[in-house]
This record gives structure tokens, sequence and C-alpha cells, in this order.
């Protein structure tokens, strides 16, 4: 499930123990995670020196993702790509080493719209950090 066709690399993985390990909540209640398993998540390769780690969820009820639209789960359920949960990875002992199982068809839809997913994700980053380092007023992700 990886591309190299792209000019940037990407697969559906999952975090590691590790990296829950380090990051427990609280403080970091924003992370996405469930008890009885990790979620999947869409791992892209950054062109500035780390991941971009974009959870796959049920049910999304914000503006802030790519939601899927052909699957037969997102009909019923809101499905999509988080961007609101996305998660910044430079270590790759955060990043489990086998493929996480997602629903065919929004893989396909992810791997269909994957430039888009790319630059929206950028984008949310780029919003967010310009609003931390005092360069935008207000935070307006994605607009």
């Amino acid at each position: 499930m990886c591309s190299k066709e792209d000019s940037f690399d990407y697969q559906v993985l999952n975090l590691t123990n590790s990296f829950y390990s380090d990051y427990p909540d609280p403080p970091y209640k924003e992370i996405v995670r469930k008890n009885s398993r990790p979620y999947n998540c869409l791992l892209i390769q950054s062109h500035y020196d780390y991941f971009i780690c974009i959870p796959y969820r049920s049910h999304i009820n914000h503006k802030y993702a790519f939601k899927f639209k052909k699957s037969i789960r997102s009909k019923k359920t809101n499905s999509g790509l988080d961007y609101s949960k996305i998660v910044i990875i430079k270590k790759s002992e955060y990043i489990g080493t086998t493929n996480a199982i997602v629903d065919k068809d929004e893989f396909n839809e992810t791997r269909d719209n994957i430039e888009h997913i790319k630059n929206d994700a950028q984008q949310y980053i780029d919003d967010y950090v310009n609003y931390l380092s005092g360069k935008s007023k207000k935070y307006h992700p994605m607009n």
C-alpha cells in the first residue's frame, strides 16, 4: 500500500505503543486513541523531514477533513481522514511496520485523491503553525 509513482510516499499504518507511551492522555488528550486498538492512519512522507499521520475516522462532524463519498460506510457514518487530529511524527520507531487494514473502497478513494489530501493536510498544518507563531491572528485552517 505504498506509492512510489507520486512525488512522495504514503502508507496506511498504525502508530506504535511506544508513541502512545511517550504521548499519554493526559496531557495529550487530543491525540486519537482507543483502548482496544490503535487508529489506522494515512502516513505521508513530508518534504519537511517529518511524517504526517492523518487518522481514518468513522464519524466526522466538521469540515477539517477529507470525507469519503464512495464507500458504503461513508454513506452511513460520514467517515473520512480527520485533519483536526493530525499528528506530526519525526521518530520512525513511532510508526508501525505492518500495513493497517482499512475499508477497500476508502483506501481506493484515498489513493485516487492522495495529491489533494496531501495538499489539504499540509495547508492545515501551515495555517496552524502560522497561527501559533503569530504570523496569523486568527486560526482559519483551510478557510
